[in-house]
């Protein structure tokens, strides 16, 4: 901690680069503080490292020391119509890694055709707040085991809330799940936004696809909001996923955003 890193500067004056705690770098330039780098260990035990700053040529300063302190690989988000930051990254030596789509969805079901959906024979909603934690824990943790045997956790959404080790489900009130008899065999985890609520993640056991599950889950989750007088939520899906895709675009959704992921190896 508290390394230096001094180059010349935009106007002749040198900017000293200075890592101030752990996870801050302070870039001062002539006395004046001209950018800031941040880094962040994500719930999957990534590195994810942002920078401000005013000029291109600090944003280089700045991601030169970041990169000389901190271990590879190393990660970062950037809006994929932001040419000029994703410029500066790939100056930095950051390459895309994967691309997310940011999805705004209908709640309304004469919009999204839901309205009539029902879960199949056996299954049953368990509206969010009322799932029983240990078996939603366990749905939870299998759900997971089965993704990253498969495509991987890291393709799914990037989750930046904290949590303690080991702990997936944060709050168990925003999740509704699908049960068989007496199992939970799929789950959908809605969480706020400051405007419109977000789609989390919707994920169903792998012996339980293409049953219309999901779909089920989806209908209870967007019925539900519609009822509260929501209009619209957010999803994000991997480009990769087409099976999501599939289902978020059938029901009216509209592609509203895309989001690089970046990583330096």
């Amino acid at each position: 901690m508290n390394s230096v890193h001094s180059t010349p500067g935009t106007d002749n004056h040198p900017v000293v680069v200075t890592r101030v705690s752990d996870t801050q770098w302070h870039a001062v330039e002539d006395d004046l503080t001209v950018g800031r780098g941040v880094a962040s260990r994500r719930p999957d035990g990534r590195l994810f490292i942002s920078i401000d700053a005013w000029h291109g040529a600090v944003f280089d300063r700045i991601a030169d020391a970041m990169l000389a302190d901190l271990p590879i690989p190393l990660y970062t988000v950037v809006d994929e119509t932001d040419h000029d930051s994703r410029s500066a990254w790939e100056r930095a030596g950051f390459t895309t890694r994967r691309r997310e789509w940011g999805y705004l969805v209908p709640t309304d079901p004469q919009i999204t055709g839901l309205g009539s959906v029902r879960p199949p024979s056996g299954v049953t909603i368990v509206p969010a707040g009322e799932a029983e934690e240990d078996p939603l824990c366990a749905l939870d943790r299998l759900i997971r085991d089965e993704i990253e045997a498969t495509v991987g956790w890291q393709t799914m959404p990037a989750e930046v809330l904290p949590r303690p080790a080991g702990v997936t489900v944060l709050d168990p009130s925003k999740y509704a799940v699908a049960r068989h008899v007496d199992e939970y065999v799929g789950l959908v985890r809605m969480g706020p936004l400051t405007r419109q609520p977000r789609i989390g993640l919707i994920a169903v056991r792998a012996d339980r696809h293409r049953r219309g599950i999901a779909r089920a889950l989806l209908a209870h989750a967007l019925g539900s909001l519609h009822h509260s007088g929501t209009a619209s939520a957010w999803a994000e899906v991997d480009e990769s996923n087409a099976a999501a895709t599939a289902l978020f675009e059938s029901i009216g959704a509209l592609r509203a955003a895309g989001t690089l992921e970046l990583v330096r190896r």
